[in-house]
């Protein structure tokens, strides 16, 4: 089985003018350049390789902040949804983000998508994830595999399960002690990351699955794995 892996972090809808959006997002792409290379430049996505590379994005606030009033951009009264790639053909990656839903109830989101799993160790990741925590200031954040995901929540609601990685805002409440090999470390003063595995988590190690069982356990039982909005 080839598992999918995915990072996002997640929060209940927060309208915010574009202009703070903008300034999110130079965030989210400046910290990205700085944990790896392959992550220096990104592209507008388009309808082939060509056009995107013709379409290379400026990381500043006030350029993100004319690309982002692009009418396909726009998805709603104050909404937007973007997404970009990397352009790499051996180690591509695309980040999506949609923010600023005006809708009780709804969620905003930054996701990280990278299409080689042989180039994603624990180091990568967890700066991803963290570059995305700093940028959006979510309340909850992941990184795992599509299919560890679908094994363990039916509707994959935000905030209700656990992955390799876990991100708990400091509004979510304290993480407690968990056993080893699990990490627990700090992102600055904005909340916890919960580390499974120092090595790539996968379905096809029992001992990942286990583990994964026994930390949400504990997780659930202080009453961290709840839907977004309720803690």
């Amino acid at each position: 089985m080839t598992e999918t892996y995915y990072a996002g972090v997640y929060w209940p809808g927060r309208p915010e003018p574009l202009e703070t959006h903008a300034r999110r997002a130079e965030a989210l792409f400046q910290r990205l350049a700085s944990t790896d290379p392959i992550l220096a430049n990104w592209y507008e996505q388009a309808r082939s390789r060509e056009s995107a590379l013709n379409s290379r994005i400026s990381p500043d606030a006030l350029s993100l902040q004319q690309l982002l009033k692009k009418t396909k951009y726009q998805i709603g009264e104050g909404e937007i949804s973007f997404a970009a790639w990397n352009g790499s053909a051996d180690d591509s990656s695309v980040v999506n983000f949609s923010c600023g839903a005006p809708v009780p109830g709804a969620v905003d989101l930054c996701v990280w998508t990278p299409s080689a799993p042989r180039h994603l160790s624990q180091q990568r990741a967890s700066l991803v994830l963290k570059a995305m925590v700093l940028a959006w200031e979510p309340e909850w954040g992941i990184v795992t595999s599509d299919a560890h995901r679908d094994s363990v929540s039916e509707s994959g609601d935000a905030g209700t399960f656990i992955g390799w990685m876990t991100y708990f805002s400091r509004d979510r409440g304290p993480v407690p002690h968990l056993p080893g090999p699990v990490r627990v470390e700090p992102v600055e003063d904005r909340g916890t990351l919960v580390i499974l595995t120092p090595e790539r988590f996968t379905l096809t190690r029992p001992d990942h699955v286990a583990l994964a069982e026994e930390v949400r356990d504990q997780l659930q039982r202080v009453g961290l794995l709840e839907p977004l909005g309720a803690s």
